[in-house]
């Protein structure tokens, strides 16, 4: 992993940034993602190429499209799909995900989607899948190869890609075709029944097969690859959630490639995709490579994302920081 120089105007901006969220905390006016979504703090060379277009009808039902500026031959397509507890995000809080993956040489996409209340499961997995069904018919024209599909998702987001990876159900609804090449999922939740809390009463308890809202109950030989990651210390959706999911897919002989950042809350390994938080961890190396190993670049990852180097002065309220970030979610999982 290269890492290059913080720049005299870009380490004072982290300071400041990372003491702010520090002081006001997850209850003020601020999105707790604003820092990471200032452009000092997002990935040069990348631009925003759709913005706010309709997939669907309705206000949730908008995407946005970023790709690298210097673009050329079709390049592979990462669907992002962010968390929240399947009850709050906006894809204007994840544009720093879109830009580092458009550094590292993919068109990506992040859809809004309804949730709770006013959906339950499987809605908002309906939803994502006509926002593919967007992709398959537009994204050509933004520089993505729909034939280089790979989905990914943090929390929420990270159940939400390995669902609609497993249930070809929700896809074939919507007349979605392509091919899914791999996915790769963050802190995700993927073994949570009997449901426990609120957060997931209020999504699944009324699934009329509560059993196979499980993606650890949905595994066949015919799954794609997975890049399963998490932090050994997340309060929200445990490790043991990715440990299941890869056992079930080694069972059925699937490809499954697990990643575990010691010490890591649930937070941090979507936000160390950044390049305001990059050098906490190889978050986006690690997932692009592992896309790379199916067929994401055939002529070799062509972009390097800047990996700043670690800045001393905000090594103390790191951990403040994160527990903020992390109070703001409710325990999916024991």
């Amino acid at each position: 992993m290269t890492r290059l120089p913080v720049s005299r105007v870009f380490r004072p901006l982290m300071v400041a940034l990372l003491v702010l969220l520090a002081v006001q905390g997850p209850t003020a006016a601020m999105s707790v993602m604003d820092p990471f979504n200032l452009p000092a703090s997002m990935d040069g060379g990348t631009a925003k190429v759709g913005d706010g277009i309709a997939y669907a009808d309705g206000a949730r039902h908008k995407l946005d499209v970023y790709a690298p500026q210097q673009r050329g031959a079709p390049a592979p397509v990462v669907f992002f799909i962010y968390g929240g507890g399947w009850n709050r995000g906006e894809r204007s809080d994840y544009q720093f995900v879109g830009r580092a993956l458009a550094a590292r040489g993919f068109v990506a996409v992040i859809a809004d989607y309804r949730l709770v209340p006013e959906v339950h499961y499987p809605e908002f997995l309906e939803d994502n899948a006509s926002a593919l069904k967007w992709v398959q018919d537009n994204i050509a024209n933004y520089g993505g190869d729909p034939a280089r599909l790979f989905l990914a998702g943090h929390s929420a987001g990270a159940y939400n890609a390995v669902m609609l990876a497993l249930d070809p159900s929700f896809l074939q609804e919507y007349g979605v075709t392509m091919p899914i090449r791999a996915v790769a999922g963050l802190s995700g939740p993927y073994d949570f029944y009997p449901f426990e809390y609120d957060e997931v009463r209020n999504a699944f308890g009324a699934a009329s097969n509560p059993e196979g809202t499980q993606p650890v109950n949905l595994v066949t030989s015919d799954a794609p690859p997975m890049y399963l990651a998490t932090g050994t210390g997340d309060p929200i959706v445990r490790m043991q959630n990715t440990e299941h999911l890869a056992r079930a897919m080694q069972a059925r002989g699937v490809w499954v490639t697990t990643k575990f950042y010691p010490g890591f809350g649930h937070m941090e390994p979507v936000i160390a995709l950044g390049s305001l938080w990059r050098w906490r961890a190889p978050v986006l190396d690690d997932m692009t490579l592992f896309f790379n190993q199916f067929g994401a670049f055939p002529s070799g990852v062509p972009y390097l994302a800047v990996v700043p180097e670690p800045p001393a002065e905000v090594i103390e309220p790191m951990d403040d920081i994160i527990a903020q970030m992390d109070a703001m979610f409710q325990p999916v999982s024991k």
